[in-house]
């Protein structure tokens, strides 16, 4: 899988709405296909966005409220019927390991699949891969609750023309990537003399809290930032009480994180029209992109 998007399966918040199911999103970067948050109707999602649920590699759970993980039991049950051979790793709250696995044999079926669980009880780095860190941290929700950050590997790109005038070519390039050095004529050539560094991007999604330093931490230098903004400023107070965010509130997190994209999400159903949300938020970050089911944003390198 070569693709690098971002797919909104649901954009609603507790109470899906005719335009809008709960809550899922599917991330694919390279040969990952990074699921979050699958609520009710997830499995069907996929139907409607033309998109394999083969695709997914990873699930992740941010907290066990229902319009974030009632689509985990059935999108298992579907990559089991699919036969999917690739194991599928799942994290989440460690506090909530009763409820993943009432929801992963809540019903009967022989089960094939490889699953690997990853509760998180510390906030911090989860996983180190060859092409991924994958972090977490605890948001305010009044239950335990998850942010991701998730950063690519960093990646170092060879200039043609400099190893050319150093006088590198062919096997003496894989020796240099290796050693970090070789010594070439009279003298020695580094890997910085001809090539560069390429920071890897970062993928940071916050969704059910109120504003706080790990939202901030969550965000920092995202190339895309996808976050709550269950309410309009008009309604904070409703924000504040359930422990949610303003459009405002998410916009003035991404400015401050220097965030390079915005996508707002996890609307209540009391809005039937989100033209507001690109409003209030695109004021103070005009990269604001308003979340809607089944549309996929692009996350080019």
């Amino acid at each position: 899988m070569s693709v690098r998007d971002l797919t909104i399966l649901g954009c609603s918040s507790q109470q899906p709405t005719r335009y809008r199911n709960h809550g899922a999103y599917l991330l694919r970067w390279n040969e990952e296909g990074f699921l979050f948050d699958p609520g009710e109707g997830t499995q069907r999602q996929f139907i409607f966005a033309n998109v394999a649920p083969t695709c997914v590699t990873r699930i992740f759970v941010s907290h066990f409220h229902g319009d974030h993980c009632l689509g985990l039991g059935s999108m298992l049950m579907r990559l089991n019927l699919d036969k999917v051979t690739h194991p599928i790793h799942c994290y989440y709250p460690a506090s909530g390991k009763t409820y993943f696995d009432r929801l992963r044999y809540g019903s009967m079926y022989h089960e094939m699949i490889h699953v690997v669980e990853h509760p998180v009880d510390k906030e911090g780095i989860v996983e180190i891969g060859d092409d991924f860190t994958i972090e977490a941290y605890f948001l305010q929700h009044g239950v335990d609750n998850l942010g991701w950050r998730i950063q690519e590997a960093n990646t170092r790109k060879f200039n043609p023309e400099l190893l050319k005038a150093h006088g590198i070519r062919g096997p003496a390039v894989r020796e240099l990537e290796k050693a970090g050095k070789i010594f070439v004529g009279d003298k020695w050539v580094s890997l910085d003399d001809v090539s560069t560094v390429r920071t890897g991007d970062i993928f940071s999604i916050a969704i059910d809290t109120l504003p706080c330093s790990n939202l901030l931490r969550i965000a920092s230098n995202a190339k895309l930032f996808l976050c709550e903004s269950t309410y309009l400023e008009t309604h904070r107070d409703l924000a504040r009480e359930h422990y949610h965010l303003t459009a405002k509130q998410a916009a003035e997190v991404a400015k401050e994180a220097n965030a390079q994209q915005l996508v707002l999400t996890h609307f209540s159903a009391r809005y039937q029209d989100l033209t507001d949300f690109q409003k209030e938020a695109g004021a103070i970050f005009p990269r604001t992109v308003v979340a809607e089911d089944l549309k996929q944003i692009p996350f080019p390198r």
